[in-house]
């Protein structure tokens, strides 16, 4: 039964009173413009108990003891918090130093103050929900930290600063945001245009002029209007000038040696012995092979695909049906160079990256392209080829679009999974690592998908990994991987039918409190 009492509350507010008659417990939730939480003092009591039963911290969950007096600096799990989608909670009453010893807190109204007050203290304020529960004699208070809007971040202590205040949450601890991650909140909320920037040291004598020249005329078909404007202004209009000054994408483009003023933004391509960094060849190499790729966009693109087919072994195949005689590659053509092209056109390009190049390494199982600037905007993980992005660069990549290097249709991604999909390989995976973009393209046919299953020992490793409970982020970093969903999705859940490893709240599988355990 479901009762709705919403006349004569205040802010728009609406409560529900949900009554399950089968344990005659009863459900409050409180529903306000922000978003819905639920404030139940059974939930708290459940998680109590998880807690005794896993003893640890997660990515979503911070323990503190706030038996002899309010912890002092809250602000770092605020920040943090705060700062990733989901949120998290904190508990207080619980001696993490004492065996997570259930010592309570020291007063719980006045704990309750001093947390708020603390509160208080960030940009934007924190509104944190706060619940207290009763346990044998003792008082814990669970502060519910909601996770706030892309555009709002970061949330940081106002008494150090942005810089110094803002936290981000790496498994059960608190770590400072780089100076470049609070960069790219800035730039998505301020809508910053990086590839437009003056680079006043550009000229246009240092241009490839005919380049240039064909550029415009392909700028003019189909466009009427823009004959008649004068070239000055419609270098102004179409950004390939601000001020009479290039701007960095024109430079990107059109220029003879863009390093000459940027020297690392260009492209790394290495082919390493083994299957990570470091390893060694049989005389002793570190890299089978190692370029440094420069020139404008279109160069670089070109002679890293050289260097990549160069480095690909071609097998040949015969199809069953037609008996014919088929070459393929290691990996698709198609999808390495959707790969590098997107690297290259949505890479971040401010003066915090300017000094990071693009990677291409081809390890002896896989092929990785490394950008630096993470997913830009709202987009996630599981959102990739999926939806429409917001775009980093947009000017570069329209100028690409109408010299017809790239559709700027978003069917990149797709394109890399469909192409895979018919060499029958792995699907490319896709991650993000504070603040660099990775793809990764596997070339042994579902080698890399099924290795867990597959491997005996791989897996006893897992098994053993999750003897102590885990988060999915914990899991997802054991086997390398950024997507949690794609770990748990691909790798945990056969366990899970299997019988070898079990959820620590089954009756709720996508609880952000859900741990894995053996």
């Amino acid at each position: 039964m479901e009762l709705h009492l919403n006349q004569g509350l205040p802010c728009k507010r609406q409560l529900f009173l949900k009554i399950e008659l089968k344990n005659l417990k009863f459900d409050v939730k409180i529903k306000m413009k922000g978003g819905e939480f639920e404030i139940l003092t059974e939930e708290l009591e459940e998680l109590l108990k998880e807690i005794q039963k896993y003893q640890c911290e997660t990515q979503n969950l911070e323990l503190k003891s706030a038996n002899r007096g309010c912890p002092k600096r809250l602000f770092d799990t605020l920040s943090s918090f705060s700062n990733q989608d989901e949120g998290g909670i904190i508990v207080f009453g619980i001696d993490e130093e004492n065996g997570f010893e259930e010592a309570g807190v020291y007063d719980a109204q006045d704990l309750q103050k001093r947390i708020n007050a603390q509160c208080l203290q960030m940009e934007p304020v924190v509104r944190p929900l706060l619940t207290v529960l009763e346990k044998n004699g003792k008082s814990f208070v669970s502060a519910e930290i909601p996770g706030i809007d892309l555009a709002e971040r970061p949330c940081y202590y106002k008494g150090t600063g942005r810089i110094k205040g803002s936290y981000i949450r790496i498994g059960d601890s608190d770590e400072a945001m780089t100076e470049y991650e609070i960069y790219s909140y800035e730039a998505f909320r301020k809508k910053y245009q990086d590839d437009i920037r003056e680079i006043p040291r550009a000229t246009f004598s240092a241009m490839n002029l005919n380049s240039l020249e064909e550029y415009v005329k392909k700028l003019k078909m189909g466009r009427p209007n823009l004959s008649n404007i004068p070239e000055e202004d419609l270098y102004e209009l179409m950004s390939i000038t601000r001020n009479r000054i290039p701007t960095l994408a024109s430079v990107l483009l059109f220029s003879l040696y863009p390093q000459a003023y940027f020297p690392q933004l260009c492209i790394h391509a290495v082919v390493v012995p083994g299957k990570e960094i470091g390893g060694i060849g049989d005389m002793g190499e570190r890299f089978l092979d190692n370029k440094r790729i420069e020139g404008d966009i279109m160069t670089m693109l070109d002679e890293t695909m050289q260097f990549v087919k160069k480095n690909m072994r071609t097998k040949t195949i015969i199809d069953e049906t037609t008996g014919r005689r088929v070459d393929q590659t290691d990996y698709p053509v198609i999808a390495v160079r959707e790969a590098v092209l997107n690297a290259l056109v949505h890479r971040d390009y401010s003066i915090h990256t300017e000094g990071m190049p693009i990677q291409v390494i081809m390890y002896e199982d896989r092929m990785e392209i490394r950008n630096p600037g993470g997913i830009y905007g709202r987009m996630q993980l599981n959102q990739l080829g999926m939806v429409q992005p917001d775009t980093r660069n947009p000017v570069l990549v329209t100028a690409l679009e109408v010299l017809g290097v790239t559709e700027n249709r978003y069917s990149g991604i797709p394109t890399m999974r469909r192409t895979m999909k018919e060499y029958q390989l792995p699907a490319p995976e896709f991650a993000e690592e504070r603040g660099t973009f990775v793809v990764r393209l596997y070339k042994h046919k579902n080698k890399y998908e099924d290795t867990l299953l597959r491997d005996m020992d791989e897996t006893k490793n897992l098994l053993i990994f999750c003897k102590t409970p885990r988060t999915r982020k914990e899991i997802a970093g054991f086997l390398g991987l950024t997507s949690t969903t794609y770990a748990i999705q691909k790798y945990v859940n056969p366990l899970i039918e299997r019988g070898l490893i079990h959820l620590s709240i089954p009756e709720k599988p996508s609880s952000s409190r859900q741990l894995y355990y053996t």
